[in-house]
C-alpha cells in the first residue's frame, strides 16, 4: 500500500489491518503448538504477535486489547521459558482471546470507546478462563528452572514494551494492497497494449514491400540507364536520370535503415508487452493459503463442538490462484471441510475399534495440472454409504425401486450434488438441511469447471474439483458462425469433427452422426446463436462437441469455420445489457477483432428448448450452386416407417428430402426453410394434417406450395375433406404404389434436377 493511502486511514484503520494480519498468525500458531508445544520457532513467533498487537493497541488507546494481548504474551513467555507447557485447554482460551482481539479490532471506530477500558465484561470472562485453564494445567513436578527454549535475546526482546516488527526476511516479498477494480483495469490495459503491439508487424510487412517494389525500379532505372549510354542521348537526359538513380538509391538505404529500426522496435515493444501482460496477471494472482486461513481452526473447534478428534493439512497453499477463483472457492471448500467433519471422521472410539488412530486426518490440496487447478478435499473416515443413498433416492420419489436398483456406485454418488438431498434424517446446526454440494457443483460449473466424488467405505471420502487456473484468461476454441466471431471454452468442449454428408443420418425428424460410438445430434450453431436457418456450405461442416460438465446430453453445433485456440482476456458485458442469451463475456483476439464468448450451459438449454417444441431446423448441404437449385420436398407423418420409406423413395429419384414427425414440427420448418413440395399424412399429434394444409393455404408466402396427402383414409368424404382444405393431390395409402406417388411428385413440381 502506498504511503499515500497509509495516510489517508485513521489509526483505528491501520489497526484493524495488522491485527488481521496477527491473529492469522496467533491461530496458526496456537494449532501448531496444540500437536507440538515445545517447537520454539512457533512460540517465538505468537509471542512476538501478541506482543505487537499489545504495543498498537495502546497507541490507539484500546486498552481491552492490550489487556488480552498482555495476558496472552505472559502465558507464552511462560511457555518459552519452560515454565508452562501448553495443554488443550490453554489453547483453547488462547484462542478464544483470539477471537476477543477480533472482535474488538473489527469494532467501527466512533464506537471503539467501549473498548478504551481493560476491565470491560469480555475482557474479565476471557482472564477468568485462562487463569482456570492454567490452574487445572499446573503441573506440581514441573522444574520451575527448566531452561528456556529460546534464545536470552529472544526474552529480553518479549521483555520490551515497544512494539516489536519482525525484521523482513531475505527474499521475502512486501505485500501491498490494491483494489480488485484497479487489477481489472491494470489487466485490461495490458491486454490491450498486447494487442496493439501486434498491429506495427503488418505495417512493417508493407514497408518491406515498398522497399522491395523501390529496389525493382532502380534496377529499371539501371537499365533504362545502361541502353541510354549507347545512344546519343540529350546530356540533360542523362543528368535526369543519373540523378534520379541517385536519388532512389538514397532513399532506399533510408528506407532500408528505417525499416531494420522499426523491427527492431516491433520486436522490443513486443518483449515490454508480452512481459506487461504477464505481470499484470501474475498480479492478479494470489497463494492458495489466502484462502484457506481460518479452516484449521474452523475443523479443529467443529470436531471438539461434535466430540470428535479431527486435524486438517493444507498441501501446495503457495499454489497461485486467481483471486476471483480463490474469492468464489471460500465457501464451497468451507462447505465440504464442514461434511469431513460432520459425515466422515468417525467418534474416537469408532476410529480405534476399526484400527485407526483417534484423530481423524483431513487434507486439502492445490496443485496445478494441465494448466488448469485441481483441488482435493480428502478424509481417512467412513467413506459413503451407498445403500443409505439409494434408499433416500427411494423415499424421495427421485427412482422407483428396480430403477434404483441398477444404479452403479458412481452413479449413487451423483445425487448427493441434487438440491435438497441429504441422508441425514434430523436437522442440525452443521447439517441435514440438502444445502451445500449442489451449491458446490455450481460453482464449479459457472467457472466452467466440474467435480467429483469418490468413496470407499473405511477409507474415506474425496471430492476434487478441477477449475480455470484464471476467470481473467479463457483458453478457447475461436470459430466462425454467420460472419461473427465466437470462441468456446476448450474446458466445456467435449470433441471437434469435420461431419461429411455421408455420415449424417435422420431419425424422428432430427440429425446425427457417429462419433467413438456415440450417436451425437446435430444443431445448426446459425440457428441457435442467430436465429437464422440450417443452411450450411461446403461437403464437410466443422462441428463443435459440447456437453454438460460431465459429459451429458452431448450435441454436435455445426459451425462455418474453425479458427485456432487463443489465449483470451475476458471482459464483462456491460452490466446494463443484463444477462445476454447464449454469451458469458467478450474479448479480442490478437488482430483486435471483438469475440463473444459462449456460455456453455445456457446454450444447453437453449438447444434443449429446441428440440423439445420441435423448432429444430435440419442442416442442409449447399456444395454448389446446382445443388443450392435442387428441388426440396417436406415429407410429414408420424410413422417412422412410412416417414422413411417415403424418404428413401424421393431421395433416390433425385429430390432433397426432410422430414418431420408430426404437424406442428412441419410447420416449423416450413417456417424457417424453403420447399417446393409438401407431403404430409392427415392422423397425426398436436397439428393434424388438414390443420397444416389449411394453414399453408392461408400463408401469403406459402399458399402456392403444392401440397399432397397420403393417407389410409380411402373414403371419397376423406379426399374431399383434404381437397377442400386445399390439398393438390390425394393419395391413399392402402393402395399405396411407389410409381404413382413419384409420378404425383414429378407432375407437382417437375423433375429433379441434376
Amino acid at each position: 500500500m502506498s504511503n499515500d493511502s497509509l495516510r489517508d486511514r485513521s489509526l483505528h484503520d491501520l489497526f484493524r489491518m495488522e491485527a488481521d494480519g496477527q491473529r492469522q498468525v496467533l491461530t496458526e500458531g496456537l494449532l501448531a503448538l496444540e500437536r507440538n508445544p515445545t517447537v520454539a520457532a512457533t512460540l517465538e513467533e505468537c509471542m512476538r504477535a501478541a506482543h505487537s498487537l499489545k504495543g498498537a493497541a495502546r497507541i490507539v488507546g484500546l486498552g481491552a486489547a492490550v489487556a488480552v494481548a498482555h495476558s496472552m504474551e505472559d502465558c507464552l513467555v511462560d511457555a518459552q521459558h519452560g515454565r508452562l507447557r501448553l495443554q488443550r485447554g490453554i489453547i483453547d482460551a488462547l484462542l478464544r482471546g483470539v477471537d476477543l482481539l477480533g472482535r474488538i479490532a473489527d469494532t467501527p471506530a466512533e464506537a471503539a470507546g467501549a473498548w478504551a477500558g481493560e476491565d470491560s465484561a469480555p475482557v474479565l470472562e476471557f482472564r477468568a478462563a485462562l487463569a482456570a485453564a492454567l490452574a487445572s494445567a499446573s503441573d506440581p513436578t514441573a522444574d520451575a528452572a527448566a531452561p528456556p527454549v529460546v534464545a536470552e535475546a529472544a526474552v529480553e526482546a518479549a521483555a520490551d514494551p515497544a512494539p516489536v516488527e519482525a525484521p523482513i526476511e531475505e527474499g521475502e516479498e512486501r505485500v501491498l494492497r490494491i483494489a480488485a477494480r484497479n487489477l481489472h483495469r491494470m489487466l485490461g490495459l495490458a491486454s490491450e497494449a498486447l494487442v496493439e503491439s501486434r498491429w506495427l508487424d503488418p505495417y512493417i510487412r508493407s514497408l518491406a514491400r515498398v522497399k522491395e517494389l523501390q529496389r525493382r525500379s532502380a534496377l529499371a532505372l539501371d537499365r533504362l540507364s545502361e541502353r541510354n549510354a549507347g545512344l546519343a542521348a540529350d546530356p540533360s537526359s542523362a543528368e535526369l536520370l543519373a540523378r534520379a538513380q541517385a536519388d532512389l538509391a538514397e532513399s532506399q538505404r533510408l528506407l532500408g535503415e528505417r525499416v531494420a529500426a522499426l523491427d527492431a522496435f516491433d520486436r522490443r515493444l513486443a518483449g515490454v508487452a508480452h512481459g506487461l501482460y504477464d505481470q499484470a496477471l501474475a498480479s492478479h494472482m494470489r497463494p492458495f493459503a489466502d484462502g484457506t486461513r481460518g479452516f484449521k481452526r474452523m475443523v479443529r473447534d467443529l470436531a471438539r463442538e461434535l466430540g470428535k478428534e479431527a486435524r486438517l493439512e493444507i498441501v501446495g497453499s503457495r499454489t497461485p490462484v486467481d483471486r476471483d477463483v480463490l474469492a468464489r472457492l471460500e465457501a464451497p471448500l468451507g462447505h465440504l471441510l464442514r461434511n469431513a467433519v460432520d459425515h466422515g471422521i468417525e467418534a474416537p472410539a469408532q476410529r480405534l475399534a476399526r484400527g485407526k488412530p483417534a484423530e481423524g486426518e483431513i487434507r486439502l490440496e492445490a496443485h496445478h495440472v494441465s494448466g488448469r487447478l485441481e483441488i482435493k478435499i480428502g478424509d481417512d473416515g467412513q467413506g459413503i454409504d451407498a445403500e443409505r443413498i439409494r434408499r433416500a433416492v427411494i423415499a424421495r420419489g427421485l427412482a422407483d425401486e428396480d430403477t434404483a436398483q441398477r444404479f452403479g456406485h458412481d452413479e449413487l454418488l451423483e445425487f448427493l450434488f441434487l438440491p435438497g438431498f441429504s441422508l441425514r434424517d434430523t436437522v442440525t446446526d452443521i447439517s441435514g438441511r440438502g444445502v451445500g454440494l449442489d451449491a458446490v457443483q455450481n460453482m464449479a460449473k459457472q467457472l466452467h469447471g466440474n467435480v467429483r466424488v469418490f468413496s470407499q467405505p473405511d477409507q474415506g471420502t474425496r471430492f476434487q474439483l478441477q477449475l480455470p487456473l484464471t476467470t481473467s484468461v479463457l483458453r478457447a476454441l475461436a470459430v466462425d458462425i454467420a460472419g461473427e466471431a465466437y470462441a468456446f471454452p476448450l474446458a466445456r468442449i467435449v470433441a471437434t469433427a469435420l461431419v461429411s454428408r455421408e455420415q449424417l443420418r435422420s431419425l424422428e425428424g432430427r440429425q446425427y452422426f457417429e462419433l467413438s460410438g456415440r450417436e451425437i445430434g446435430l444443431v445448426s450453431a446459425r440457428q441457435v446463436l442467430e436465429g437464422g436457418d440450417g443452411a450450411t456450405a461446403g461437403a464437410q461442416l466443422p462441428v463443435v462437441v459440447i456437453g454438460g460438465a460431465h459429459g451429458e446430453h452431448l450435441y454436435g453445433l455445426a459451425v462455418d469455420r474453425f479458427g485456432s485456440v487463443v489465449e483470451l482476456v475476458v471482459q464483462a458485458l456491460d452490466p446494463r445489457l443484463g444477462k445476454v442469451k447464449d454469451i458469458a463475456a467478450g474479448a479480442l483476439l490478437d488482430d483486435g477483432t471483438p469475440v463473444l464468448i459462449v456460455d456453455t450451459d445456457d446454450l444447453l438449454r437453449s438447444i434443449e428448448r429446441l428440440v423439445a417444441t420441435g423448432h429444430l431446423a435440419q442442416l442442409r448441404h449447399q456444395d454448389s450452386a446446382a445443388a443450392a437449385q435442387r428441388k426440396r420436398v417436406l415429407v410429414v407423418d408420424d410413422s417412422l416407417t412410412v416417414r422413411e420409406l417415403q424418404r428413401k423413395l424421393i431421395e433416390t429419384a433425385g429430390y432433397a428430402v426432410e422430414v418431420a414427425v408430426d404437424g406442428m414440427d412441419g410447420w416449423n420448418a416450413l417456417r424457417l426453410g424453403r420447399f417446393d413440395l409438401v407431403v404430409t399424412d392427415i392422423d397425426m399429434p398436436r397439428m393434424d394434417g388438414i390443420e397444416l394444409v389449411e394453414l399453408i393455404k392461408k400463408d401469403p408466402h406459402l399458399r402456392a406450395l403444392p401440397v399432397m396427402i397420403v393417407s389410409y383414409k380411402d373414403r371419397e368424404e376423406d379426399r374431399r375433406r383434404g381437397l377442400d382444405a386445399g390439398a393438390d393431390f390425394y393419395l391413399s395409402k392402402a393402395g399405396f404404389d411407389e410409381d404413382a406417388l413419384m409420378q404425383a411428385v414429378a407432375d407437382l413440381i417437375g423433375a429433379p434436377l441434376a
